[in-house]
């Protein structure tokens, strides 16, 4: 019993091994792929709660972030040329949805900070003690 535990640790950990490997390998394509989606999620996005337009909301409201980049690829849609930015766009608390860049959420600092901390590992800048 104890060897048929140990067998199913080893499978897990090999496929999580071979996951991780796939993952660093195909990074670049997984990441233009995670953009192109979500620009075309912020393109198709109405606010009548489809999946699409929910994961939006979902991912600018945990991430406080607002558009791909920034708030200035919502300029681009359909839907703030009609209502301006989306509610989940908003820093403050009650805030209607307004065309007023300064009362959107345009600071991407957790995705920022760990996008520099990727960098700086893949190119090697860190120092050797």
């Amino acid at each position: 019993m104890l060897k048929l535990y140990a067998m199913f640790l080893t499978l897990i950990f090999l496929v999580e091994l071979v996951a991780a490997i796939v993952g660093f390998v195909f990074r670049h394509e997984i990441k233009n792929s995670f953009k192109n989606n979500y620009e075309k999620a912020l393109k198709q996005y109405n606010a009548t709660g489809d999946y699409r337009s929910d994961a939006v909301d979902k991912i600018q409201n945990t991430l406080h972030c607002c558009g791909v980049t920034d708030y200035r690829d919502w300029k681009d849609t359909n839907y703030y040329s009609e209502k301006g930015f989306p509610k989940s766009c908003c820093k403050l608390e009650g805030c209607s949805p307004q065309r007023d860049a300064d009362k959107v959420n345009n600071e991407l600092i957790g995705i920022f900070l760990a996008y520099c901390l990727s960098r700086a590992i893949t190119n090697n800048q860190y120092e050797i003690v």
